[in-house]
């Protein structure tokens, strides 16, 4: 039987700081904006058992969006699991790049997910996305790092994809999985395996997609180059049932089960994620709302 942890940075998603005239002020995430003028202090943990004790100041707009990807660096991303950006996330004119091995989700050295190192809880995420021909990726939301025990005694870090819930990115003319699954959920910007996108009205490969996720106390909406295509409800009876009809099922993958049932953790919070899938996938303009 394995042991499993998952860790919390020791600073919730609650901690932004609003930084105004060289003096730091406390503030509730909904009201940094406001306070923060232009720039907002963002606390993010620098490898997986590290409290979010390490910060940096983030451009934020007149509408509370706060800038997480500058396009020149990745201050504040790391891999999952890791203290570092693994070699193939590159940065591409203004993008973050995943440069495929054409070996699908293989998670090697050189590769695995990327994360955004600050636990968020109440949020409106904002991104564009463009995927190759035949490409698979995702967008994971309240995202734990999360370890396990095996028989032999050695620390396993176990997949981004069984705490967190995902966005699908996918090329759905090319890409075998737009067929698989039930109902089209597993094309692109559906509730993987779970709900479809509904209208689907990605653009083809090559393209640039909008993406919109939305959590606020439970409620969850994907949305799809400008329009809302699913809503469901965290931590209800309908989720626990819809993760039971999945291949998240507790009698097919128990410990996924587990956490996604309790999805986001005791403070119902958790990190960004950008897959490895093994294709080569592109991000821009990543930006977030705290809504709290």
């Amino acid at each position: 039987m394995k042991k499993v942890f998952y860790f919390a940075g020791s600073m919730m998603a609650g901690t932004l700081i609003a930084c105004s005239g060289g003096n730091q002020k406390k503030a509730a995430e909904g009201q940094a904006a406001e306070q923060a003028g232009n720039e907002v202090a963002v606390s993010y943990s620098s490898s997986l058992k590290a409290p979010e004790s390490d910060t940096l100041n983030l451009p934020v707009d007149a509408d509370g969006y706060i800038t997480i990807f500058d396009g020149k660096t990745f201050n504040g991303w790391r891999g999952y699991g890791k203290d570092r950006v693994p070699g193939k996330w590159t940065i591409e004119d203004g993008c973050i790049k995943f440069n495929g091995t054409g070996g699908g989700e293989a998670q090697d050295a050189d590769g695995g997910d990327l994360i955004f190192a600050h636990k968020f809880k109440n949020f409106e995420l904002e991104l564009e996305w463009k995927i190759s021909k035949g490409g698979n990726s995702g967008i994971l939301y309240l995202a734990q790092e999360v370890t396990s025990t095996g028989k032999d005694g050695k620390e396993i870090v176990e997949p981004i994809y069984i705490s967190a819930p995902e966005y699908q990115v996918l090329d759905n003319a090319n890409h075998p999985d737009a067929k698989l699954g039930k109902d089209n959920n597993r094309q692109s910007a559906s509730l993987y395996d779970m709900i479809p996108a509904v209208p689907q009205n990605a653009k083809p490969f090559g393209e640039w997609n909008k993406a919109k996720i939305m959590v606020y106390k439970g409620t969850v909406v994907h949305g799809q180059n400008g329009e809302n295509v699913l809503e469901y409800h965290l931590w209800t009876p309908q989720w626990t049932e819809m993760l039971q009809k999945s291949k998240f099922s507790e009698e097919k993958w128990p410990l996924a089960f587990s956490l996604l049932n309790n999805c986001g953790g005791d403070n119902h919070e958790g990190f960004i994620g950008l897959q490895d899938h093994g294709d080569d996938v592109w991000y821009r303009n990543i930006r977030v709302k705290v809504l709290d």
